[in-house]
């Protein structure tokens, strides 16, 4: 299996640089290979539930400077079910958002956490640690085989950063994954495809330090703590462009990490690569060719478009509607066949005039009418998937995509 892949370099401005925020690897691919991910909860379960934004009421422990705070366990997680024999698995959809970042002008992520809530999603943020720390402060930031404060994503206006931080602790009491996006998002051939463990280690004792210290770094003291403690809450994560993955899975195996999202792969059940659940982007149908496309609003534009995020205003209803049919394709294959979990990307970003965000939001609407359809973060995926009997999970990897599972389900899982 052969996957050809592009990347851009972003950056600029700070409100420009959030909302392209990163892009990610293009590709194709026809042939079968692996990966996928998997958690549990229902819409019912989430719109029934109290969706606090304080603090649990709990004792509260400050950790370091008072920036992240323990405050027990997170709120509105699904407790993880072993399959009954004959039981079909549900079928799990991961919505992800690289850079994370809230800027003046989209205001997504406060968007995005209102729509998980009237749809009963848990969602996986993928923080980049460097839209909480201002550009005054950029000499803090020491980028592997870099110069000292670069970033080809630029950084965010102080306003936007205070908006991030309190969007990013709310969300995490709504009961959603605060992952990494890294820092810097280097990409092409200086970029973290060159790194090494030890560069990957140094980018995310970095990526951790911004998060665990932006009280001191931005002087906010308007603003309660996260509600969690980073060290704890981050176990996975997705590189810039999709590159550098290898040497990425090595450092964060070492560091504890449960799952990556850094490759491309085919809708099959997940197995593990050094160690962690190998939750890769996906290839699926490219709705109107014969071809494929990975499952991120990125690849489905430029391949629409070529890369321009300006493109011609009467072809965006109709790109619009083939992002929301690819994404709907993609379910319906493996939500007929193997059941493998559904892996979306996205960016909080303005494209076309929004379009692809337009897209993501009709998709999440209309799975959430899907019975046994579970919309939740790559955490929560992996709390299920290892909550299964090995064999099953075996069983599963097994069934190939766009096929039935031998006898059905109630033969196949007996």
């Amino acid at each position: 299996m052969s996957v050809s892949r592009r990347q851009v370099v972003l950056g600029g401005a700070a409100a420009s640089a959030a909302a392209a925020l990163s892009g990610c690897g293009l590709g194709r691919q026809d042939s079968q290979g692996a990966p996928s991910a998997v958690g549990t909860t229902t819409a019912q379960d989430r719109t029934n539930a109290p969706t606090g934004t304080t603090a649990p009421k709990k004792k509260v422990r400050l950790i370091g400077d008072g920036s992240t705070s323990d405050t027990g366990p997170q709120p509105h997680q699904p407790t993880p079910r072993k399959l009954q024999p004959g039981e079909a698995p549900p079928q799990f959809v991961v919505i992800s958002w690289d850079g994370a970042g809230e800027v003046t002008g989209l205001n997504l992520l406060s968007h995005y956490r209102e729509v998980a809530k009237e749809v009963g999603a848990s969602m996986t943020l993928f923080l980049s640690g460097l839209f909480l720390l201002p550009e005054g402060k950029k000499h803090l930031y020491r980028p592997p085989r870099h110069p000292i404060g670069a970033s080809d994503i630029g950084y965010l206006t102080d306003h936007d950063i205070h908006a991030t931080i309190d969007n990013i602790g709310k969300a995490w009491l709504e009961g959603h994954e605060i992952g990494t996006h890294f820092n810097g998002h280097f990409c092409g051939p200086t970029g973290v495809q060159q790194w090494s463990p030890a560069d990957w280690r140094s980018e995310i004792k970095q990526a951790k330090f911004f998060v665990e210290n932006w009280r001191t770094t931005t002087g906010f003291t308007d603003l309660p703590p996260f509600p969690f403690d980073y060290e704890k809450e981050l176990v996975g994560g997705r590189t810039p462009c999709l590159e550098g993955a290898d040497n990425l899975r090595t450092a964060a195996s070492q560091l504890g990490w449960r799952y990556d999202s850094s490759k491309t792969a085919i809708q099959m059940w997940p197995s593990k690569d050094r160690n962690l659940w190998d939750l890769s982007m996906q290839s699926i149908p490219f709705a109107g060719h014969t071809g494929q496309v990975i499952s991120m609003d990125y690849n489905i534009m430029y391949n629409q478009t070529g890369g321009t995020t300006q493109g011609a205003p009467s072809k965006r209803p109709m790109w619009q509607q083939q992002a929301v049919d690819t994404y709907l394709a993609g379910f319906r294959r493996v939500y007929d066949s193997n059941r493998a979990p559904l892996i979306i990307g996205n960016h909080f970003e303005g494209w076309n005039g929004g379009i692809y965000m337009t897209a993501v939001e009709r998709v999440m609407r209309k799975l959430a009418t899907y019975p046994d359809t579970r919309m939740v973060s790559f955490r929560q995926l992996v709390d299920w998937i290892e909550a299964q009997d090995p064999a099953v999970l075996a069983k599963l990897r097994t069934v190939p995509y766009g096929a039935k599972p031998p006898g059905g389900w109630s033969k196949f899982l007996a």
